[in-house]
Formats: structure tokens, sequence, C-alpha cells
């Protein structure tokens, strides 16, 4: 099976312009590709992760991936999924941001002697002339067809700035600059990036001639995989600091059934035929893909002792005897307490599982907060420091969120 077959297997592809010419550039490791990632955070989270995977599987084919940081689209930000603008990022921001995503990518791809490159388009978007680019450029592209893109028909109603409006032109001339500078003849990207996408090959085309248009191809992901890779209820990051292991663990390990085998086959480098083995388990057996799931993801970002440490810490909160050591820990002192006593909201912001009492108090009236196996309702609910002199205090937060609390 090539790679390109076994991405397919994977359900990894959901839409090519060319099948045959794909098959055979990556097949044969002549792709040089670009997936872009804007800098909207100080880290990548879980829903790059599927993107960072696909380069790194056509990598060790010997294809040349360029993982393209958008520090000059950030500066205008992406409509798609949106349902109001972006807040503007200072240049400063934008340009930490990309610091932090060329040492987390670096876990992925080799970017050694030239094996891959690490490009910003920040080093020819933000040196554009106005004029120039309206010339050169805006006459490439019809604005009915760009209205008819499905990233600003979704706006219209609530108001699309012109700054946004301009998105599409600047990841189009992204294609068209990496084109030149780089030979890059394929783009991959979401289902939200297809409009983008296509306009890339059309200003080549139009820019370079029909021979440089023949040598341009686009690849659409299946997006489900983007989706299983994002919560619900906030960011589930790549950065330990922002996401402990054993969070970024749990968040694996509990994935609805139904998608664990999806998960694997998409996320992970197992082989295809223990993925179908592993699709035969049922009931409570199901959990036993989960774990392996969660284990080879959190290696893959963490590292294997960090896994290890996650798998323990997690399997202790499923059975008894088990030790919570690897389990995420806060420490108290005497100072946190007042009157022999802390307040639950008190003690989840100082363990960081809640950025405002607010939050905590919405948790808890959801029903989303437990103090050692025992459903929290009252949100001034104190737990009084006796309560620590069997060596810890564990809060749960929501299904996924477990924390240790101990006294120094």
């Amino acid at each position: 099976m090539g790679v390109y077959e076994e991405l397919v297997a994977r359900g990894l592809i959901a839409q090519v312009t060319d099948e045959e010419e794909i098959r055979e550039l990556v097949n044969t490791g002549k792709a040089v590709f670009y997936i872009g990632f804007d800098p909207t955070a100080d880290s990548l989270h879980v829903g790059h992760f599927m993107a960072l995977c696909l380069m790194k599987r056509l990598q060790l084919a010997g294809n040349k991936p360029i993982a393209l940081i958008g520090g000059g689209t950030a500066m205008i930000g992406d409509p798609s999924g949106r349902t109001d603008m972006r807040q503007m990022m200072t240049k400063e921001t934008i340009e930490h941001n990309c610091a932090c995503f060329k040492k987390q990518m670096s876990k992925f791809i080799d970017f050694s002697d030239g094996k891959a490159l690490m490009v910003n388009n920040a080093d020819w978007l933000l040196d554009l002339n106005y004029v120039e680019l309206l010339r050169e450029v805006g006459a490439c592209f019809s604005v009915n067809n760009m209205l008819r893109a499905e990233c600003y028909k979704q706006r219209m109603e609530k108001g699309l700035s012109f700054l946004e409006f301009n998105y599409m032109i600047m990841q189009s001339y992204d294609f068209y600059a990496l084109y030149q500078k780089y030979g890059c003849n394929m783009q991959f990207g979401g289902d939200d990036q297809w409009s983008n996408m296509l306009g890339g090959t059309e200003l080549i085309r139009r820019k370079l001639g029909k021979d440089a248009y023949a040598m341009t191809i686009n690849l659409l992901l299946n997006s489900e995989g983007k989706k299983m890779g994002k919560t619900q209820k906030g960011a589930v990051w790549l950065d330990a600091e922002k996401t402990s292991p054993f969070d970024f663990y749990q968040y694996w390990r509990n994935v609805d059934d139904a998608d664990v085998v999806k998960c694997l086959k998409m996320l992970t480098f197992l082989p295809l035929e223990q993925i179908e083995e592993l699709a035969k388990l049922e009931g409570s057996e199901i959990n036993k893909a989960k774990e392996i799931l969660a284990f080879e993801l959190t290696k893959m970002i963490h590292g294997e002792e960090e896994a290890n440490k996650a798998q323990e810490g997690a399997r202790a909160l499923f059975s008894t005897g088990a030790n919570t050591d690897n389990m995420p820990t806060t420490e108290l002192c005497d100072d946190d307490f007042v009157d022999g006593e802390i307040a639950i909201l008190d003690l989840m912001i100082k363990a960081k599982l809640i950025p405002s009492k607010g939050e905590g108090k919405r948790l808890i009236q959801q029903g989303g907060v437990s103090v050692d196996d025992v459903k929290i309702t009252d949100m001034f609910h104190k737990i009084a420091k006796d309560a620590f002199d069997k060596g810890q205090v564990i809060i749960k937060k929501g299904k996924k969120i477990y924390h240790k609390t101990v006294l120094k």
C-alpha cells in the first residue's frame, strides 16, 4: 500500500483536484506541500493535530513539508468558522506566538538538512504595496466568486469587514509565493479553506500560465478528524504548561466510543491491521482502545516517560489500590486557609482549574464539580483543613479533568 492509499484508508482525505497526480507525487516522494497555521495563540492545540500528523506521514515517505506560519495573515484574521471579527493582535504578540509554534512543530517535523521548511508569510505579505497588490493580484479575483465562498456567505448577514474580505487574497498569494520561492506544488487544508486554496491555484494560472498551473494540486483534509481534535468547552493545548500531560491523556481517554477508531486511524501511526483488531472490541473492552489512543498521542507530544506517568495516574481513577502520584497536583500552605477552611472556588482557582469564581459558580450549578467523588451543589462550599489529613483531596471538574490537592 502506497502512502496515498494509506491516507485514503485512514479516512484523511475528503477531496482532491487531481487524484492521479497527487497519488504519483506523494507515493514517489516528489510532493513539496504546505499547510498553514495562523498564530492566534501562543500554543498549538489538538485541532492542529491531524495536520501535523499528516505532515509527518508524508515526510517519512520522502516528501517535503513546508510549515507556513501566518504571521502576515494573522494581522487580518481568518473569517472562516467565525460569527464575528477576531480581536486584532499586536505585531509583538504575533511574533511571540510564531516562536512558540516553531518549537512545538519541531517535535513532529524534521527540519534538519533541508528536509522541511518553516516559513512566515509576514516575510512577503507585510512588504506588499497596496496599489501594486490591487493591480497585480486583485485583478485576478472575481468578487462574485468570492462572495459564493462558504466562509464569506456565513458572515454576510452579521457583517463582514473589508479587512477580513482580503483574507482569501492573502492566502492565495501565499501559494503563489511558495510556488515561486520553494517549488511548492501542493497545498493541504480543511473544508473551510477550500475556496482559498482554489484561489491560490487560479492566481498561479493567471500570473504564471497554464504550465505552472498544471503543477499545483489541492488536497482537502477530512474535517471530521479536525473536529474530533477539538473540545467543545475550551482548547486542549499541546503546551504542557497550558494542558498538563495528564489532562491531555485524559482528554483522549474520554473520547466518545464512536470516535475512538476514527481517531486511531487519523491521528496515530499504529498499523491499520492493529487498529482493525481494536475496532472489534465491544462494551467496556473499548476502553482498552481508548487507553492505547491516549498513550500514543501523549507520547507523541510529551514523550514516553510523561505518557507512562499520565497513564498510571489515569488508571488510578478507575481502579482501587492504584496510586495518584502522577496526577496533576497543587500544594496548599497554612496561609491558604481561613479559620481552618478553604472555599471550593478559592481552591479551584489556586489549582488553576477555573479562570474566575464566576466560571466556578457556573460549573457547580451545572453539577460539574466533585470533591473526593462527592458532587458539590453549594457554590459557597468549604473544605476543612483536616480533610487533608488523609494525604490528599481530589477535585473533579466535568467528566474528564482530575486534580490532586495536598497540604505541605
